[in-house]
């Protein structure tokens, strides 16, 4: 019954993942946190002054971040809504993603990723704007400027950035050298101002030290919580599923959705590669996975015929992510 609900094209979805949300963020709206940042994760040009202004007001960090989410879940609705790469009109992406950033408790405050995430969602809906499109430079320097913006608040997004590249070869109807040019000119703009901004107040070194310090430092949340082990493992499983459902209706979707199917596929995999083989990247990589993953994980449930397994992972995700709360009391 709850899948049906979720799955459904009715406004009432909204108010329903606005609920996940407030349920899953009581623990840290009741008992918040600091988060253990690695040396130069708070220190984003971007992102310090907002970790200045709000780092002795805690419960103002959770509750941004529940803003955030909701923020994220909405935006991913609207980025199927608009591009329809999903034929049937469903409203499952919003909850679905609020549901999987609910299991991440360690990140139910205020986090750097959260605003980088925006904007890569930003990137991201400007890219797919290139589709079928010959000369498609607007869109080619709108995403790369938006995805330079989310780095300056999240450094390691700028992983993503050859998927865009790879994007806009696939979307657009032509592929040439002034599109990946024009693609890296948008990304580097912000490094630009950022750098110039650095030379007006005398912190170059600082602003370098900080991109050093996202690259080379080491970060794991993973090592000795089994309960995100756990999770992980159990969104691997959702992945595989949707990947394999993917698989099998390739050939019978329009071209439209298969080529952006296949931008979110590249999108995934070098998000997964930085979470593998770079040292600072750790859990807040998931909230930027999960936005390939909802659309992949909300194609599969869409379009899967059998209503007792549909029902039954459905509820296994929400009965996994609301007893991951019980730990974070």
């Amino acid at each position: 019954m709850i899948l049906k609900i979720l799955k459904s094209n009715r406004p009432v979805n909204y108010l329903l993942t606005t609920l996940f949300g407030l349920i899953l963020w009581s623990a840290s709206l009741m008992k918040p946190y600091v988060y253990s940042f690695y040396n130069g994760e708070s220190d984003n040009i971007l992102y310090k002054p907002i970790h200045e202004f709000l780092e002795n007001n805690l419960i103002a960090e959770s509750i941004i971040s529940l803003v955030l989410v909701l923020l994220l879940a909405f935006l991913i609705q609207l980025l199927n809504t608009q591009y329809a790469f999903i034929r049937i009109r469903t409203m499952l992406p919003a909850p679905l993603f609020v549901l999987i950033i609910g299991g991440l408790t360690d990140i139910h405050t205020l986090h750097p990723v959260y605003f980088a995430a925006i904007f890569l969602l930003l990137a991201i809906y400007r890219l797919f704007s290139a589709f079928d499109v010959q000369r498609p430079y607007s869109a080619a320097f709108d995403s790369g400027f938006f995805l330079g913006v989310g780095a300056l608040f999240y450094f390691d997004i700028i992983l993503l950035f050859p998927a865009f590249l790879a994007g806009t070869a696939i979307l657009s109807r032509e592929s040439n050298w002034r599109n990946f040019t024009i693609n890296i000119i948008g990304l580097l703009m912000p490094f630009f101002f950022a750098l110039s901004y650095g030379v007006f107040t005398e912190q170059v070194m600082e602003l370098l030290k900080t991109f050093e310090q996202n690259i080379i430092s080491v970060n794991n949340h993973f090592k000795m919580n089994l309960y995100l082990q756990f999770f992980l493992a159990f969104l691997i499983l959702f992945t595989v599923l949707g990947s394999a459902k993917l698989i099998q209706q390739y050939d019978t979707k329009k071209v439209s959705s298969r080529k952006y199917f296949n931008v979110l596929l590249l999108i995934f995999l070098f998000s997964l590669a930085g979470f593998i083989l770079v040292p600072p990247v750790s859990q807040e990589m998931l909230v930027i996975l999960a936005i390939p993953i909802c659309f992949l994980v909300t194609n599969f449930f869409v379009f899967l015929k059998s209503r007792f397994w549909g029902e039954l992972l459905i509820y296994l995700l929400i009965g996994i992510v609301f007893s991951l709360q019980i730990t974070a009391f």
